[in-house]
């Protein structure tokens, strides 16, 4: 299963069971187990880079496990195969948030017109509220 253009996850890494579930079906619903719960062993996971494993476990906060497996059901649909698509997809879209490389801030100055353009509107404002004071004449 591909992630992105330089990760892939290896289909035998996941596994699925089908529970019971609530939701849309009828009486179906209390006969067929449809609901999907994935499983994928983020810790010790061949596939991930270091920095995606830590990034993706803080991520799926409690949808890990103490270790490291993370358990994504899925439940939205009537039929099994839909909701495994949807489990996988969800977990997809987990790794990809994990793989994503934040953009780090380079820190800068203003320039010294910026600097000036500012105190300078600063005055101005100022002087609009002196003007706008009552002036006692003696």
């Amino acid at each position: 299963m591909a992630i992105t253009p330089s990760l892939a996850l290896d289909d035998a890494e996941l596994s699925f069971t089908y529970i019971l579930a609530s939701g849309p079906g009828g009486q179906n619903v209390n006969k067929v187990a449809t609901a999907a719960q994935l499983r994928f062993d983020a810790a010790n996971s061949p596939s991930l880079p270091e920095r995606v494993r830590t990034r993706l476990l803080t991520l799926a906060g409690s949808r890990a496990t103490r270790d490291g497996v993370i358990v994504i059901t899925a439940r939205n649909y009537r039929t099994q195969q839909q909701n495994r698509e949807d489990a996988t997809q969800r977990l997809a879209e987990l790794i990809r948030q994990a793989a994503h490389k934040q953009a780090y801030r380079v820190p800068t100055r203003p320039s010294k017109g910026a600097r000036q353009r500012r105190l300078d509107g600063k005055s101005r404002r100022s002087s609009i509220k002196q003007g706008r004071s009552k002036k006692f004449d003696d």
